[in-house]
């Protein structure tokens, strides 16, 4: 995949110039410092120019949703997170958001209004969707071949906001075989990472929750696990590994195989 540089719209250096975007993309924590993940964030960024579509980063200015200290039972620390960016987000005059992590989008559009937050936020793949249904995001269908993809749902994507459609929508355009796991949609099982899961050790069991779900995966006998999520790639890498799969399945992000797709 070529990742060559593109230029991204700093939200300070369009306002002193006295513009304003169409759309704010909220990167995220995984996607500003994670190695991995900051390829999902590239290959957004990449389909958003690809479109022309008018938007900005925080870059520098962008903090953590306070989503992870919430969970975690740090209340004080959230909403301290939350009201600093709200504030900043209202300073800019923002209206509509673009998201690429689950936790975000949930925190920002469903617990941030409570503390005065009051923003469109829109999930990636539901904004991707749409472009595609509208025409705006053209590719060739079946661009991936004879790759056959299985797609874990993201607890906070699914069950919290009910977005099952839109990704399955845009990976059966890319490929003729998309297969379901055993559990999927409302009971799809969590990747062992949600609810600050994700930093803390692993409790008493017979099994880790990310090596159950990777099975369930496996069992498809799909090349290409699709995740919507950055701890959910996380987990179902390590699963892989664990595995000794890594090899032979791929996990992809969906904006990934969308560049993919376009050749980008």
């Amino acid at each position: 995949m070529d990742y060559r540089k593109i230029e991204i719209p700093i939200m300070a250096d369009l306002h002193a110039q006295g513009k304003s975007p169409d759309y704010l993309f909220w990167v995220g924590c995984a996607g500003a410092f994670d190695d991995r993940y900051m390829k999902v964030a590239q290959s957004f960024a990449r389909i958003l120019s690809f479109m022309n579509v008018n938007f900005a980063v925080l870059g520098k200015e962008e903090s953590c949703t306070g989503d992870p200290a919430r969970r975690a039972g740090n209340e004080m620390l959230y909403q301290m997170q939350a009201l600093q960016n709200i504030d900043r987000l209202n300073a800019y005059g923002i209206k509509k958001i673009l998201t690429i992590c689950p936790h975000c989008f949930n925190i920002l559009k469903n617990e941030y209004p409570d503390l005065g937050g009051h923003f469109e936020v829109i999930n990636y793949l539901q904004f991707l969707d749409k472009c595609i249904l509208d025409g705006k995001l053209e590719f060739d269908t079946q661009m991936l071949g004879n790759a056959t993809i299985t797609y874990h749902d993201p607890c906070y994507l699914g069950r919290a906001n009910d977005i099952y459609f839109e990704p399955r929508s845009i990976l059966k355009k890319l490929t003729s075989k998309v297969v379901e796991m055993d559990r999927h949609k409302s009971f799809a099982l969590c990747c062992g990472a949600g609810g600050a899961q994700m930093f803390k050790e692993a409790e008493k069991g017979n099994k880790e929750v990310f090596i159950e779900r990777t099975e369930e995966a496996l069992r498809t006998q799909a090349n290409i696990i699709a995740t919507a999520c950055p701890f959910c790639m996380t987990m179902i890498t390590d699963g892989l590994k664990y595995k000794n799969k890594e090899e032979e399945i791929k996990n992809f992000d969906i904006a990934e195989l969308i560049v993919q797709a376009l050749n980008l």
